[in-house]
């Protein structure tokens, strides 16, 4: 739904700019560092709007890229520390089982011996 909504807000958004742009249709003196030149104000707003729109795409899948990659990371060290976690688990279980068997421990083996 909200993609629906952001596409309904773009396209009004560029019918609005579409509109100012037709109306705006004189020559407009552009300064250049070098020079100057006269465009159609047509062309410098829907230029201005599309330079807009790339530099707004490029910085966000520069943030996008760049948090894809932190979630790898993060997935690759939950992933560690669960098979940390299941060792010390079978590590626990083992030693559980050792104290539960019927083996004597090293003090009752003493105690075993000074009898």
């Amino acid at each position: 739904m909200k993609v629906q909504w952001a596409l309904i807000l773009g396209l009004i958004f560029a019918i609005v700019i579409a509109a100012f742009a037709i109306v705006n249709i004189e020559d407009v003196p552009v300064d250049y560092i070098f020079g100057e030149a006269y465009w159609p104000l047509i062309l410098v707003i829907l230029g201005s709007a599309l330079f807009g729109a790339i530099a707004s795409a490029s910085f966000s899948l520069v943030r996008i890229f760049t948090l894809q990659r932190e979630v790898k990371q993060q997935r690759k060290q939950i992933a560690q520390l669960e098979l940390d976690y299941a060792k010390r688990t079978d590590e626990y279980t083992t030693l559980e089982q050792r104290v539960m068997s019927s083996e004597p421990t090293l003090f009752e083996k003493k105690k075993m011996e000074d009898e």
